[in-house]
């Protein structure tokens, strides 16, 4: 057999019987359940005399409420969705949860079915990364009848942990305009993205407002590659001097399309970005972005998503700072 169970591994049976007492004794106590104190010290060392570790997945099956904290993310190759996701699970490690992953493939029927899932499996509470809120996720959210936090977007109806886009691309347009910039291009995303492909983008644009500038706004995918393909379609014709990415990853597909057509970065095409990716700072030129910390977004998502398990107060919305990482990439014109 591929996978076969050691014949040493205790069971909840096994302790049971070292201790002299029920099946339903061990279970209680190990669910945090009332056992007397002179039970609960018995089991506590026959547990660990035998290295007992409980079946988590088997007891959620079986309790009402689990320590487990299930998430939710459009992408699992996403450096914002994986920084995220290593400060809740910092964060919920420390407070005693464990983290169940679910990647929707940016798919939204992918989304509500893991709602259902993580509902069945009696999560004590959902993290939501979705790009968007719909009349399907509020219904699935309101069956599932469980704590949820929406990380990345805000409805009014749930809880929310947002980074300031508005700001974001707000304080992006200033700094270029200030380097003397006025022919723009900006490469985003759909709107259905509200986060993303409408306040971030609205930021910029009202920045814009107050110069003398004309910018185009196109839109592209969160993928690398396809930001480089439409780039390369528009870069060796174009009269812009700076092509703006609505995220790090599209910049950088901005930067590779660039090099392929020999222009010159910032000389012949300044290029920018949103996120504060790692390899923004390793390419050549370095790139000059807005930096957004999913690290520690994430682990105060942790902390929120506990509060709202354990009845706690939560604010419901919880808005985090940017900030301009300013590289070589933009030149001063």
């Amino acid at each position: 057999m591929l996978f076969e169970r050691n014949k040493e591994m205790k069971t909840i049976a096994d302790i049971a019987d070292l201790a002299g007492v029920s099946k339903s004794t061990v279970s209680r106590y190990l669910n945090g359940g009332s056992v007397s104190t002179a039970t609960k010290k018995r089991l506590e060392r026959i547990i660990n005399e035998q290295n007992y570790v409980p079946n988590t997945f088997a007891q959620s099956l079986k309790a009402k409420k689990t320590a487990m904290v299930g998430i939710i993310v459009p992408r699992l190759d996403s450096f914002a969705a994986s920084h995220t996701m290593m400060g809740i699970d910092e964060s919920l490690r420390r407070q005693g949860y464990q983290l169940l992953i679910a990647s929707a493939n940016q798919e939204v029927s992918r989304e509500i079915e893991a709602i259902h899932n993580f509902a069945r499996q009696k999560v004590a509470g959902i993290i939501l990364m979705s790009t968007q809120i719909t009349t399907e996720h509020l219904q699935a959210i309101k069956e599932a009848s469980i704590p949820i936090l929406l990380v990345g977007q805000q409805h009014p109806l749930l809880p929310s942990l947002i980074h300031d886009d508005y700001e974001a691309g707000k304080m992006m347009g200033e700094f270029v305009v200030k380097q003397g910039h006025r022919q723009i291009i900006y490469l985003g995303v759909t709107e259905s993205d509200i986060a993303v492909g409408i306040e971030r983008k609205r930021g910029f644009r009202e920045a814009l407002e107050h110069y003398d500038c004309h910018a185009d706004y196109l839109e592209t995918s969160f993928r690398m590659q396809d930001a480089m393909v439409l780039a390369q379609s528009f870069l060796s014709k174009t009269e812009a001097t700076l092509i703006v990415g609505a995220t790090d990853n599209i910049a950088l597909g901005i930067i590779k399309a660039a090099h392929q057509l020999n222009l010159r970065i910032p000389v012949d095409i300044s290029i920018a970005g949103f996120g504060g990716y790692d390899t923004a700072e390793i390419v050549t030129p370095a790139l000059t972005t807005v930096k957004y910390d999913y690290l520690d977004a994430g682990k105060k998502a942790g902390e929120k998503i506990v509060e709202l398990i354990e009845d706690e107060y939560c604010e419901n919305l919880t808005t985090y700072p940017v900030q301009l990482i300013r590289r070589e990439s933009v030149d001063i014109i």
